[in-house]
């Protein structure tokens, strides 16, 4: 094992080429989205297995390598166990359908988002109540928000040249190409990536993780427990406990609505909206306070963070009733005006189907 971390470590350019080239040829699978084929999606599966334990190995080899030891069972790494998670919950949905039925599959998939609110929820109380970045996938390491806020306020900004590192970001997560999130837009990413000459923060991220994970470790901080954390934040930070935990429930209780309700209920769409904006609101609000010099502020990449989550929103036109009423509708008119174009009709056709075969998998339109 320690062999191949290394081997996965010295060549993690050329490893990530391929799970890239493995990520587009799992698109290109017969009967991608039929009902009863479970075999592409184990085999998306298990890249995204993959996928997620080698950016795991090239996240942590560094450090394993400096300190001259593994990692201790006590530090379980949460975040990989949600990824790897998603990455097997289509699969369970794919499977259930075919094996229990319709009805029955919301089952598994109720069993599956509640088993990730129980890892959120670990993780939020062993972060120290912080906020989740990319539904726990990513760790947020920053030491305290509050101190950089009140340093940026004094003028202690950094030199020429010098960045601020924003934390332990895993971006490799962030950008898996076999996470349920993003499949269908890696390969837009990939190439914006490549084609930037000025990057975003996301190579900079990169670069100073690999920096901070190489210095000598230092000693951590005491995280507060939740009567000290309510204690020290205030009002505020109760808000923000409220708003996060909206956020990781938000999905169980979605599915527990289409379990009761059906897909075709308006009830379950419009609830999990309302928690959505609610939760994104209070937490937003909090935003407004920092500019009074309240005693709760949000760090940068938890603002990105909170970008991100309202990104999210979109999805709820693709999810039932609002697909089979009004999307779907606008989807088949494009289609059909398009269809005489040369190429582009044909383009659009395929895209079209492949928007549709998507949407029929809950995983892939969850948000979570």
């Amino acid at each position: 094992m320690e062999a191949y971390k290394r081997w996965v470590w010295r060549n993690r350019d050329y490893v990530h080429s391929l799970e890239s080239l493995a990520n587009g040829l799992t698109w290109l699978l017969p009967e991608r989205f039929s009902e009863s084929e479970i075999g592409p999606e184990a085999v998306t599966s298990v890249l995204g297995i993959i996928t997620s334990v080698n950016d795991h190995i090239i996240e942590t080899t560094p450090t394993q390598m400096h300190m001259g030891h593994v990692p201790q069972p006590s530090s379980f790494p949460l975040s990989l166990f949600i990824t790897l998670l998603k990455d097997l919950e289509t699969l369970v949905e794919v499977a259930a359908q075919q094996f229990y039925g319709d009805e029955k599959k919301w089952n598994f998939i109720a069993i599956t988002e509640a088993t990730k609110v129980l890892l959120r929820l670990a993780l939020f109380r062993k972060s120290g109540y912080k906020m989740l970045l990319h539904g726990g996938e990513n760790t947020n390491d920053v030491q305290d928000s509050d101190a950089l806020d009140s340093q940026h306020r004094n003028g202690l900004s950094p030199k020429p040249g010098e960045h601020p590192v924003p934390g332990n970001i895993k971006n490799y997560h962030a950008h898996n190409p076999l996470n349920l999130e993003g499949r269908a837009l890696f390969a837009l990413n990939r190439f914006g990536e490549s084609a930037r000459t000025v990057s975003e923060p996301t190579w900079l991220y990169r670069v100073q993780h690999q920096q901070a994970i190489m210095e000598p470790p230092t000693i951590g901080a005491k995280k507060p427990s939740l009567s000290s954390f309510l204690s020290e934040k205030g009002v505020p930070g109760g808000l923000f406990l409220i708003g996060e935990m909206m956020f990781i429930l938000r999905p169980l209780i979605y599915v527990l609505l289409i379990k009761k309700y059906g897909t075709r209920s308006w009830f379950p769409w419009i609830t999990s909206l309302t928690v959505d904006l609610i939760s994104n609101g209070v937490i937003s609000y909090i935003t407004i306070l920092r500019q009074n010099n309240k005693e709760f502020c949000l760090s940068n990449i938890e603002k990105h963070e909170l970008k991100r989550r309202k990104l999210l929103w979109a999805l709820y036109l693709m999810r039932d009733p609002f697909f089979s009423k009004y999307t779907r509708l606008r989807l088949d008119g494009t289609q059909k005006l398009l269809e005489p174009v040369p190429i582009v009709g044909l383009l659009t056709e395929k895209l079209v189907e492949l928007i549709i075969g998507a949407q029929t998998r809950y995983t892939y339109m969850s948000g979570s």
